[in-house]
């Protein structure tokens, strides 16, 4: 028997040369459930990546760059379903009504944008995370940390900020109680506490370059999406 993707002959039950099965188990419950834990990768631990994150983030983080890659979920996916967990609270319980409004006028570019990334926290966090990424940079220049370890850090970080957020929705939504600005300020303290335990943890001034380089971050982001949201009307007007 050849193999179906590289064509060279198969000698048991799988490709020698790409790994490929000889024979493909049909699609059922059991194969779908199996590819949605694969893609979320629940199989490798992603409670056991939000206990580890919560207890130890900056160790943590730091033997997922250096040392051990397979314990914990991959950062990117980890932001984005930890975003949509948050979307799904936030839309159930109807908690906000997005990151700003400039006026009613719906044909405003800049409220299409804000529309567009209350709707998708996912991937407006990794955006985000470009500026905080950048920021830190400048801050913790002298320590041998590039831009991408950086950005894996972020997405680690962020991703248990969105399930504080969660929390926040779900309680808010069943008790009534705005409890969105005390958790938002949890959030930022537990940011600015592991990226700073990330870089040096026998340093404060680590913690407090750590929350201002999230906090100026935050507010390029929110200002580039002003001035791509502004510029767009004043060219097309």
């Amino acid at each position: 028997m050849n193999c179906k993707n590289c064509t060279n002959k198969i000698h048991g039950n799988f490709c020698a040369y790409c790994g490929n099965a000889a024979k493909l188990k049909r699609i059922d419950g059991h194969f779908v459930l199996h590819e949605i834990k694969h893609v979320l990768h629940f199989e490798k631990g992603f409670f056991f990546t939000i206990r580890e994150l919560l207890l130890r983030p900056g160790e943590c983080i730091r033997e997922y760059i250096s040392e051990n890659r397979s314990r914990l979920v991959k950062p990117i996916i980890f932001l984005i379903v930890t975003s949509l967990i948050y979307t799904l609270a936030e839309h159930f319980f109807h908690i906000e009504k997005g990151y700003f409004k400039i006026s009613d006028d719906k044909a405003l570019t800049i409220n299409a944008i804000s529309n567009w990334v209350h709707s998708h926290y996912g991937y407006s966090n990794v955006m985000m995370g470009l500026f905080i990424a950048c920021w830190l940079r400048i801050f913790f220049r002298k320590l041998d940390v590039n831009f991408f370890e950086i950005s894996i850090l972020l997405s680690f970080v962020m991703g248990i900020g969105m399930l504080f957020l969660t929390l926040a929705a779900t309680l808010s939504g069943t008790t009534g109680l705005n409890l969105m600005p005390a958790f938002s300020f949890i959030s930022f303290v537990y940011l600015s506490w592991s990226i700073g335990q990330f870089f040096d943890a026998k340093k404060w001034s680590s913690f407090i370059k750590a929350g201002a380089a999230y906090l100026l971050g935050f507010a390029t982001f929110s200002a580039c999406t002003l001035l791509v949201g502004f510029g767009y009307d004043a060219i097309i007007r």
